[in-house]
């Protein structure tokens, strides 16, 4: 993104939009894996809870370190937002991201469901882990933006057509506020601490 440009633009928090998915993914996740320990399977339950917990680690690993280079690269790249820039809220970039996935989370949720007939659990447990993963690469990228003392944002016209891939090929740059900016806090959680998203 050029320095020079100064149109106006809506800015969503790149943690943000990162996390949006962790919590249904979890939830659903830890749903099947509930349901597919209650099933015999074909593999039994001791075996598909084992393959199911190296899964989860596997996908939390994968998910939470998966671009990281890209990233970093966008966000030492990051340039001050504008004055006239519109700041998005949390609760509308979150409800944006899991509106425009809802069927694919209720895809995987069917398929994680689906799998403990033959696997019990493994399938839940995977689909926790990338919940996990989310929420891990949000808080990195959290500690990242305290370090700089920063908040990163990225237009939300970059976004892609789910609203998500905040490091996709059409992102050619974050911007940044100060660390007071917005609804969220380092990380993409809510500001106030009591509540828990």
């Amino acid at each position: 993104m050029a320095r020079g440009d100064r149109r106006v633009q809506g800015l969503a928090r790149v943690a943000v939009v990162i996390r949006a998915g962790a919590a249904p993914m979890w939830w659903f996740g830890v749903l099947a894996a509930g349901v597919g320990v209650l099933l015999p399977g074909i593999t039994g339950r001791r075996i598909g809870v084992m393959a199911g917990a190296a899964l989860f680690i596997i996908a939390a690993l994968a998910v939470s370190y998966a671009r990281r280079r890209r990233y970093t690269a966008l966000a030492r790249g990051a340039v001050r937002a504008g004055k006239h820039d519109v700041l998005q809220d949390r609760a509308v970039s979150t409800r944006n991201w899991r509106r425009a996935h809802r069927w694919w989370l209720v895809l995987a949720f069917a398929l994680a469901l689906a799998s403990g007939f033959a696997v019990p659990a493994a399938g839940g447990m995977l689909l926790a882990g990338a919940g996990a993963g989310l929420r891990l690469k949000a808080a990195w990228l959290g500690r990242r933006e305290r370090a700089d003392d920063v908040l990163l944002w990225i237009r939300v016209d970059w976004l892609d057509k789910r609203d998500g891939a905040p490091a996709g090929k059409p992102v050619r740059g974050y911007r940044s506020t100060g660390i007071a900016a917005g609804d969220a806090t380092p990380g993409g959680a809510r500001r106030r601490s009591d509540v828990f998203a």
